[in-house]
């Protein structure tokens, strides 16, 4: 009866962390740009047990030997990241993804760098007075950007005032004046995923690589074009991959199954109950 209780009460555990997954999911349904959380489950080692020779007897088919299982627990969620649909916006600042890509930020003063799918930017102006290209929060946005001696360097789009920003199908950035001239100020950074179920999801939208994981393997510097399937798209944005019908429909079975594994853990209570009120 102890393993009965264990198995159920670590199944409740597994499974209320499986809620809280589709609720997150639910709660990011019109997110931009947010991938829909996955969770994974495995079973927990086994005890083989032996039935006593007095269980042997002849004509039994059934093995004398047999395994107690102590449930499921669920696993780092992984991240399905399959593309969602995209909104035109109209806005310039506003930029999409199209296939497996990612735009990389930074997060921090130190050159700490972040990924994310949200490309609802803006314009932030720093203190020296450089309006740069952002995302809501104020992390700016990774391209790569001539450092004034001819050669391309990782920073910031710096857009000039007065003009109009304008981001190609390859994530070239140019600065547009009224006159209709065009000056080049990068190109956005863009890295495609080679191993989504490695990228791990933290605060802001945003996803990093796990300390200790070569990056290299989990994602990919590249320049959109049409052998890899990935493309910018300015005006528009990326809505949340989470299916509101489909949510609600796991979320029905996981909860019966929570209401088959707490019926379980009573039941086991109960005859634990009345085995300790018997009398010799």
């Amino acid at each position: 009866m102890n393993s009965s209780m264990i198995n159920a009460m670590v199944s409740i555990n597994a499974l209320q962390r499986k809620i809280d997954t589709i609720a997150d999911n639910v709660a990011n349904v019109n997110t931009v740009g947010y991938k829909r959380k996955e969770a994974n489950f495995e079973d927990l080692l086994h005890n083989a047990k032996q039935q006593p020779d007095v269980f042997q007897q002849p004509g039994r088919l059934s093995p004398a030997g047999y395994q107690i299982g102590w449930g499921t627990r669920m696993m780092s969620p992984s991240i399905n990241i399959a593309q969602g649909a995209l909104k035109e916006t109209g806005l310039s600042t506003d930029i999409a993804i199209e296939g497996s890509g990612l735009f990389e930020v930074e997060i921090d003063g130190a050159g700490t760098r972040a990924f994310t799918r949200n490309g609802a930017f803006q314009l932030t102006v720093r203190p020296n007075g450089d309006t740069i290209l952002a995302t809501a929060e104020g992390y700016p946005v990774i391209a790569r950007v001539p450092d004034g001696r001819g050669n391309m360097v990782e920073g910031p789009i710096v857009v000039p005032r007065g003009t109009n920003m304008r981001v190609d199908a390859d994530g070239t950035v140019s600065a547009v004046s009224s006159d209709g001239s065009a000056a080049v100020l990068g190109s956005i950074k863009v890295l495609q995923v080679l191993r989504s179920s490695a990228l791990m999801p933290t605060a802001d939208n945003l996803f990093a690589v796990p300390a200790g994981m070569n990056s290299d393997d989990v994602l990919a510097q590249i320049v959109p074009d049409r052998e890899n399937g990935i493309a910018l798209v300015q005006g528009s944005i990326e809505a949340s991959n989470v299916d509101l019908a489909d949510e609600t429909a796991e979320l029905m079975s996981v909860q019966r199954a929570y209401q088959m594994a707490a019926r379980a853990l009573s039941s086991s209570d109960t005859m634990m109950g009345l085995a300790n009120t018997m009398r010799a």
